[in-house]
């Protein structure tokens, strides 16, 4: 089962900020073989929500409170699972976590997604709908989507 954690950039330690980059690093560009910087400078502006499972990060998202990427959205984006962890209903787990966070919050306005194009229904699962024509990023095709108030 995994421990779900919200940290500001200034509370990660040194030791989950480095789990944080290598488990992207992982995913994003070994196993998608991305290769565009991870590193954005946006992780300070972000709450990283870490799904911790025997001491190893297991899962991970990154959310944004409206403002701070975008004026009038909040965001949810480098949604992702360490691949010994996969089939496990962790992403799900993150997603529904991350929509918690931001109820709680007492966010009212949309949420915004880039989202990869496998994924489409995926998120749609959660509310999320197409807001726009399909794009490349990072050599990978993207679909913007959208989620209005929760």
């Amino acid at each position: 089962m995994l421990e779900w954690q919200h940290r500001e950039f200034s509370e990660l330690s040194t030791n989950e900020l480095y789990d944080i980059l290598a488990l992207r690093q992982n995913v994003f560009n070994v196993e998608q073989q991305c290769t565009e910087p991870d590193i954005d400078y946006l992780d300070q502006k972000a709450i990283h929500l870490l799904g911790i499972q025997d001491n190893k990060l297991t899962a991970y998202l990154r959310l944004f409170l409206p403002g701070t990427k975008y004026p009038n959205a909040a965001c949810i984006g480098r949604v992702l699972t360490a691949k010994s962890a996969r089939g496990k209903g962790y992403g799900k787990a993150a997603m529904e976590q991350a929509l918690t966070y931001l109820k709680e919050q007492k966010i009212s306005a949309p949420i915004v997604i880039s989202a990869q194009i496998y994924l489409e229904k995926f998120y749609s699962d959660y509310g999320f709908n197409k807001i726009g024509e399909p794009y490349e990023e990072a050599g990978i095709i993207h679909i913007p989507m959208r989620k209005d108030f929760l």
